[in-house]
């Protein structure tokens, strides 16, 4: 990796924010996954949650300028596994949900940990969804349509939290631990390595703070004899079947 690379990978991730981020409840439109992908690379989102739907992903010939591999994205089979995940982390769970109890999506205070809950195109929030959010947001509409695409709405939102976060200097400094620095700065910067490893179930090659191979060569050794060791993946970054949809 160029230092150029490293200097511009690095400051990214040092304005990556733990603890905001996306829920995607059963959204099957590859094209507004996509858009919504790019969106939370944009603002600066570190993760985001995936519910998948029951139909799984249609396949999509457009693009996400590789927004997916910039995205840690961790899908789930339910919503309440979802929900569990990001209350996990202390998060409040905001639903993008027309209700009484809706309130200007520019009321919420977005610089506290919080999870953006966007519900599927034709059906929205799920009602899972509704009980669970610690409150219901809405875009206030002035023309004729009263709502708008879901990949649409959660930018205009995400855009507003990311306008209180700059205001509040939570960009201003590195919030991901040092070690997930160093992992991502390895994947993002080991592209092919990353994918022969999945691929072959192989643990990763060590590597140090800046994501570089500590030892290459003795890596290619072990692996070429069968000695390096195996690891187990999960779909937690692949999310099932989203990166071929894409």
């Amino acid at each position: 990796m160029t230092p150029e690379r490293l200097e511009k990978l690095t400051r990214i991730l040092h304005r990556r924010q733990p603890d905001l981020t996306l829920i995607a409840d059963r959204i099957h439109k590859p094209r507004n996954m996509s858009a919504l992908l790019r969106t939370a690379d944009a603002i600066g989102i570190h993760e985001m949650h995936t519910v998948a739907p029951k139909e799984g992903y249609r396949h999509f010939r457009g693009t996400t300028q590789g927004s997916h591999r910039w995205v840690k994205t961790d899908n789930h089979e339910t919503f309440a596994e979802a929900a569990a995940a990001v209350r996990a982390k202390g998060m409040k769970i905001y639903a993008a949900h027309f209700s009484d109890q809706a309130v200007d999506y520019r009321e919420i205070d977005y610089t506290q940990p919080c999870a953006i809950l966007m519900g599927a195109e034709k059906y929205g929030v799920s009602e899972e969804g509704q009980a669970e959010a610690d409150a219901h947001i809405i875009i206030p509409m002035m023309g004729m349509v009263s709502s708008l695409n879901v990949s649409t709405a959660a930018g205009i939102i995400l855009v507003e939290a990311q306008n209180q976060r700059l205001k509040a200097g939570l960009y201003d400094k590195p919030r991901l631990p040092v070690e997930e620095m160093a992992l991502m700065l390895f994947e993002w910067g080991n592209r092919q390595v990353v994918d022969f490893c999945k691929a072959r179930g192989l643990a990763y090659p060590p590597y140090d703070v800046q994501g570089e191979i500590i030892d290459a060569v003795g890596w290619n050794k072990a692996v070429q004899q069968g000695e390096a060791p195996r690891q187990v993946w999960d779909d937690e970054i692949s999310i099932a079947g989203l990166e071929q949809a894409l």
